[in-house]
């Protein structure tokens, strides 16, 4: 049996990560849980993210995984490190990676994060982003209205426009050139972001660099799949199915196009 790629995240958000390592690794098989029933993550506590994702990864566990992908921004600052002890497979987040794409695009080193209440208040883009470039200049801005956007699948109504300029009013008024979108669920609404950022402003999606390092370890480790057959993906999600379905058949679009996928509500909750 192909050994897959499990890909977690607080509810739809993750799919930016599922469709990318899609895209690069189209031999690979995917296994998504994405935690609908509790989103947002924002606004928890670490304890609960920590839990929660300390429960999801018991879940994934059981298909006998070569690599889990924390593909939520919140659940990596509280989580991660502690994941990473529990198992014994690789576990990668998706701060490092946006990190990283962010320090390459600058042309200022000014760099803007808009994140969840929570990876904001973790300091962890921070952190990172001086990690790479001790000169790095980075503003950093809560945006709790937009995961509930898109959780929704409104992701392109004059409201969804409206919220999204109200979220980043504050961060128009610094001199960035560059904004790391610090939550996997805000590359549905680049283009309403892109309209009230303007030109001069380059947005960053960790899900392009994860999906690199996703393969980057694979290849190093000698798991990356050779077989030919065509994987059959899982998707599983904690609330409701048809919605998150619809998200995702939407948002993955040729990804799956001619891919056999199972759509499963967990019970593990």
């Amino acid at each position: 049996m192909q050994q897959a790629i499990a890909i977690l995240d607080s509810g739809v958000g993750g799919l930016t990560v599922a469709k990318e390592i899609m895209r690069q690794l189209p031999r690979e098989k995917v296994i998504y849980f994405g935690d609908t029933a509790r989103t947002p993550y924002g606004p928890r506590t670490s304890e609960e993210v920590i839990h929660f994702t300390e429960q999801i990864v018991d879940f994934l566990v059981q298909f006998d995984p070569k690599v889990i992908v924390i593909a939520c921004n919140t659940a990596t600052a509280a989580a991660l490190e502690h994941i990473k002890r529990k198992v014994d497979i690789p576990v990668i987040g998706v701060i490092h990676p946006g990190a990283r794409a962010a320090i390459s695009a600058t042309k200022t080193a000014n760099i803007g994060v808009i994140g969840t209440v929570g990876t904001i208040n973790s300091g962890a883009y921070t952190e990172a982003l001086k990690q790479l470039s001790p000169y790095v200049h980075v503003e950093s801005l809560a945006c709790p209205a937009l995961v509930p956007l898109v959780e929704q699948g409104d992701f392109r109504s004059e409201h969804a426009k409206n919220t999204v300029e109200t979220s980043l009013s504050r961060m128009k008024e610094f001199p960035i050139d560059t904004l790391i979108l610090g939550c996997t669920h805000y590359p549905f609404l680049t283009d309403c972001i892109k309209e009230v950022m303007g030109p001069g402003v380059k947005l960053i999606s960790s899900a392009d660099e994860t999906a690199r390092e996703t393969s980057t370890i694979l290849h190093d480790k000698r798991k990356l799949a050779t077989i030919e057959d065509t994987p059959v993906h899982q998707f599983f999600c904690s609330g409701d199915p048809e919605m998150f379905q619809s998200i995702a058949r939407s948002w993955l679009g040729e990804q799956i196009k001619n891919t056999p996928v199972v759509w499963q509500v967990s019970k593990m909750l």
